[in-house]
């Protein structure tokens, strides 16, 4: 999800620059899920000649779409942080009693 949101907000982004955007993942998981993406046909990546070798990736159609489709749940989530911190609170305060 953050991959897709990333490349939408960027449209075309080296790998360095999704790496260095995407935080909180390796390097190989990275390049796993973004070749699972283009498999998937959700990315294209297109490779130039260059020392070192240059690729860039972007989002088809599918991936446009499937961002919109995710739209919903981001939106979602985003209003109803509140609540459910709350009640993440009222359980643990509830498990806490009964222990």
């Amino acid at each position: 999800m953050i991959i897709l949101d990333v490349l939408a907000e960027h449209d075309v982004m080296r790998f360095t620059q999704l790496a260095k955007t995407v935080s909180g993942i390796s390097q190989k998981m990275l390049t796993k899920t973004l070749r699972e993406m283009e498999r998937e046909g959700l990315v294209i990546r297109t490779v130039y000649p260059a020392v070192p070798p240059k690729g860039e990736y972007h989002l088809t159609d599918l991936g446009l779409g499937l961002g919109a489709a995710f739209c919903g749940v981001w939106v979602w989530a985003e209003q109803s942080l509140d609540t459910i911190e709350q009640a993440r609170i009222t359980y643990d305060e509830r498990i806490s009693a009964e222990n």
